[in-house]
């Protein structure tokens, strides 16, 4: 039987947080899908990606924030939901920290709307939300 270098099982769990940054995510479920225990996967993971499994998933969630900040006219609190976060006030504080501005006043310092046209909530949700039609074409 080949061995798998450890790397690629590292990478099953990155495309996970990837993948499922919205979800309540926690170091186990990634070291369950890297195969090695807790404290090995995170001890693998910082020293082959620079930063912790937890500091990863977070700075998933809040590039994504700030990608819906710009593009769309959802609420702050709205946003925060949907990245998975729970506390509007931790996630303002932690996006303050990396963007340098709340997530307010970083959708305010955008061009304006004509540059880079937001995308209205209800189309949003009528365009992402799953359906049986769609499920079936999938």
């Amino acid at each position: 039987m080949t061995q798998v270098p450890p790397a690629r099982y590292l990478m099953r769990a990155k495309d996970l947080a990837d993948a499922r940054y919205a979800e309540p995510v926690t170091v186990e479920d990634l070291a369950a899908a890297a195969g090695l225990s807790r404290a090995h996967f995170s001890r693998m993971f910082t020293r082959t990606f620079g930063e912790s499994p937890g500091a990863y998933l977070q700075t998933r969630r809040l590039e994504r924030a700030a990608s819906l900040l710009r593009h769309t006219d959802r609420s702050v609190a709205d946003i925060c939901a949907m990245v998975g976060l729970a506390s509007v006030g931790s996630f303002t504080t932690s996006f303050a920290r990396v963007y340098g501005l709340s997530p307010a006043a970083y959708r305010a310092s955008m061009p304006p709307a004509a540059v880079y046209a937001r995308i209205p909530s209800c189309i949003l949700a009528r365009d992402t939300r799953k359906t049986a039609h769609r499920e079936k074409t999938r």
